[in-house]
């Protein structure tokens, strides 16, 4: 193929591509508010256990969920689904990122339960299809990813904001060899889509009482897209003078996050979607490994809860899948909880899981037979959430934890 015609070639994709992301604007600029869940007759949660030991993580955060919602699931109000279909087996015999019929399962719930599901990557024995959390983010258009983390004898106690459906990501599986010596991807950039995740970030700050909200970019280099998020972050601080912000480069801030002269300042963080990914894995491994982190991906429609982590298909080959550690998972439960309203339980559950994962750690779970299984696990974290001592054991924990800090 000579130059002239491989330019052409890649222009008129490139034309399709920029049609289609107008059209998303024109979608964008149309959307409703966000969804009230107190008015819903029934609430629809599915969940969708993807592949590897997502099946086994999820089934024993479902009963974490289902324990946590008995009274509404029993009065009517709240209605479970086991939605299958999202396995890396399904997906490639019908070579899509999300099968038809699993999509139009996902629709019909108000909220997700999602485990870890497999992305293929160039070598694999598997087709080069989209990612399954790509195309779930756009599809039902969840374009906040939030990640919390916390480390109270750090002092860190960080909520991430990542846009989860613009950036590098938007068009992953859309990029072009022009010629066999040139290959192009794309990033993505809307006034809309970065207005609404900065404006979350700064809602969350302002409701939580933090206050403090930076902003990550490599906008000196990445002039563009970058440039955009970073003027319109600043726009949409003028709505919030009671929040402090300021911006920081994706470079520096990683390695601001390891300074203890300077991470514990740090509260509610804006980025874009790469460079959310990467920190966000960063932040949880000073909290104790990616295995304990659970990730909210919101819209004002639906909203889809899971681990940050993979979907580890070794521990299933070698027969350990039932070991895998589920509270990253038990984790994203306790945010669902915050997120439809049951603040209480969601606090009680994170305190569960602080005094299980980081304090008296009675019940190990090591990803083989020398520990815990999944189910074991999730008993004793509701065992946990009854005791009557529940926030006194807590809060002894935490200052003892500071104090040793100090020292």
């Amino acid at each position: 193929m000579t130059d002239e015609k491989a330019i052409k070639e890649a222009q008129e994709k490139f034309g399709l591509l920029l049609r289609n992301q107008l059209n998303r604007v024109e979608r964008l600029k149309k959307e409703g508010d966000w969804i009230d869940y107190s008015k819903l007759d029934k609430m629809i949660i599915g969940v969708c256990g993807g592949d590897g030991i997502g099946p086994y993580i999820s089934a024993s955060a479902q009963r974490v969920m289902e324990f946590l919602l008995a009274d509404k699931i029993k009065a009517g109000k709240a209605e479970i689904r086991v939605i299958d279909g999202l396995t890396i087996e399904r997906r490639a015999q019908v070579m899509k990122a999300i099968p038809d019929d699993t999509l139009e399962e996902l629709k019909q719930c108000h909220i997700i339960l999602k485990g870890p599901t497999t992305t293929p990557k160039k070598g694999d024995e598997w087709p080069n299809i989209e990612s399954a959390n790509v195309a779930m983010r756009k599809e039902l258009d969840l374009f906040a990813n939030v990640r919390p983390v916390s480390v109270p004898e750090l002092g860190i106690d960080w909520t991430f904001f990542r846009e989860n459906t613009e950036g590098s990501y938007a068009l992953g599986s859309e990029g072009m060899d022009v010629t066999p010596d040139l290959a192009m991807d794309f990033c993505v950039a809307t006034k809309q889509g970065t207005e609404r995740i900065t404006r979350a970030g700064f809602e969350h700050a302002k409701k939580t009482g933090k206050n403090y909200v930076s902003v990550i970019t490599k906008a000196n280099v990445i002039k563009t897209t970058d440039g955009r998020f970073l003027s319109t972050a600043e726009a949409v601080s003028k709505d919030y003078p009671g929040v402090k912000w300021d911006d920081w480069f994706i470079d520096i801030l990683t390695a601001k996050l390891l300074d203890p002269a300077r991470r514990s300042d740090f509260r509610v963080f804006v980025l874009p979607n790469l460079y959310g990914d990467i920190i966000t894995d960063e932040a949880a491994q000073i909290q104790g490994g990616v295995g304990t982190a659970g990730s909210a991906n919101l819209g004002k429609r639906y909203a889809m809860f899971e681990a940050i982590h993979g979907s580890a298909p070794r521990m299933v080959t070698e027969g350990r899948a039932q070991y895998a550690d589920p509270s990253s998972m038990i984790k994203a439960v306790a945010m669902m909880m915050d997120h439809i309203g049951e603040t209480e339980k969601a606090r009680k559950l994170g305190m569960a899981l602080d005094i299980c994962c980081q304090f008296e750690k009675r019940l190990r779970v090591t990803g083989r037979s020398t520990g815990a299984t999944g189910n074991e696990f999730a008993d004793y974290v509701m065992d946990t959430m009854q005791r009557e001592d529940l926030e006194k054991a807590w809060k002894k924990h935490v200052d003892a934890a500071v104090a040793a800090a100090k020292n």
